[in-house]
């Protein structure tokens, strides 16, 4: 287990040290797993001569919004197929299914978002991945273990079902609700394919998608204004070290604050009966 946890953390301990230390060591590729002197450059350079700050901006804003409208169509698609008096639970469950097998495509969904005119909107990234059917049979199978003494009582005392979903059953499902919060937010953050579609527009792109344009960038053509010695240091590396940091580091500050409710919630909605 160490050795596997190894695999995890040198690599980007690795990452830290080179968008770290200073641009000859790097170079010469002596930065390992600690830095070599103390550079900044390559934090400034990116941020302030590259589009990374205003995608990073809109990277926040796909993740939040998106988060929030696919956590709300997960519960309201999960909840009713998880009450069994629901007519035509079971087509219902199986239509959803479906769509994990075979989906329109790439192609014709391009066409229905061209065709409502949500193409370079932030509307066609939400609307293509708004509900993910995994994350909804969890959030089902989770609500289907919720004991039925409780709603039962719960429905004898005149609660209606929204009362019931929002004073009973999301209550007691947390562990789970923050799960499932972390995975689309995971999505949303990480999202590229779908801005690569869907927007064409560079000042609507994210983090990803400008970063990965970045690195794919052999050749720095906008730091001819600099003088030798500054290209010299802001080599690519750096450069690729600084854009994977500026890409992981929200995530990874986010995920201790839902560690607890994340194994929680992985273990209990996995849980049938």
């Amino acid at each position: 287990m160490i050795l596997i946890a190894l695999t995890c953390i040198l690599p980007f301990l690795h990452m830290i040290a080179l968008s770290v230390s200073e641009g000859h060591a790097v170079d010469l590729g002596r930065v390992w797993f600690w830095p070599v002197g103390l550079d900044f450059t390559a934090y400034e350079y990116f941020f302030e001569n590259t589009p990374a700050l205003r995608a990073f901006g809109n990277s926040v804003v796909i993740t939040l919004v998106g988060t929030a409208l696919s956590m709300l169509a997960t519960v309201l698609t999960a909840y009713p197929l998880s009450r069994r008096y629901l007519y035509a639970r079971k087509p219902l469950t199986t239509a959803a299914l479906f769509t994990m097998l075979f989906s329109g495509g790439i192609i014709p969904t391009y066409l229905v978002m061209n065709q409502l005119h949500l193409t370079n909107t932030y509307w066609s990234l939400w609307f293509v991945g708004l509900v993910s059917t995994y994350n909804m049979l969890i959030m089902k199978s989770y609500f289907e273990n919720i004991p039925g003494e409780v709603t039962e009582s719960a429905q004898m005392d005149g609660c209606g079902e929204l009362q019931l979903l929002g004073r009973i059953v999301l209550p007691l499902s947390l562990p789970m609700l923050a799960t499932l919060t972390l995975f689309y937010g995971v999505g949303y953050w990480n999202m590229f394919m779908n801005v690569i579609l869907y927007i064409n527009r560079t000042d609507l792109q994210n983090l990803m998608v400008v970063v990965q344009g970045m690195l794919q960038i052999q050749s720095m053509d906008n730091m001819m204004a600099m003088d030798i010695m500054q290209q010299q240091e802001l080599i690519s590396e750096k450069l690729k070290a600084v854009g994977v940091m500026v890409m992981v580091v929200p995530m990874l500050a986010v995920y201790p604050f839902l560690q607890k409710y994340f194994v929680q919630g992985v273990m209990l909605g996995s849980i049938k009966g």
